[in-house]
């Protein structure tokens, strides 16, 4: 099962445009600020962003647009 996510997001001139925040959709989850998009990707029924979080690390965020639900793909920690 993946690791499901609440993900904020700004929208612009369409809903969801782009991931700002997001936490695990666990108790007492640690909450991350998006600081840069690295890039983005579409597919069917789905959208990916890879972000750098404000922790330095890098997150592969995806959006199933059919359930409406997002979940980690991929993470790379930063090297200290």
């Amino acid at each position: 099962m993946p690791m499901t996510f609440h993900v904020e997001c700004y929208a612009g001139y369409k809903a969801d445009e782009r991931p700002l925040r997001f936490r695990a959709n666990e108790e007492n989850a640690r909450p991350y600020q998006v600081a840069e998009v690295l890039d983005q990707w579409y597919g069917i029924g789905y959208r990916c962003f890879k972000v750098r979080a404000d922790d330095g690390n890098t997150y592969v965020l995806r959006h199933d647009e059919r359930k409406d639900m997002w979940v980690l793909d991929s993470f790379r920690q930063t090297e200290p």
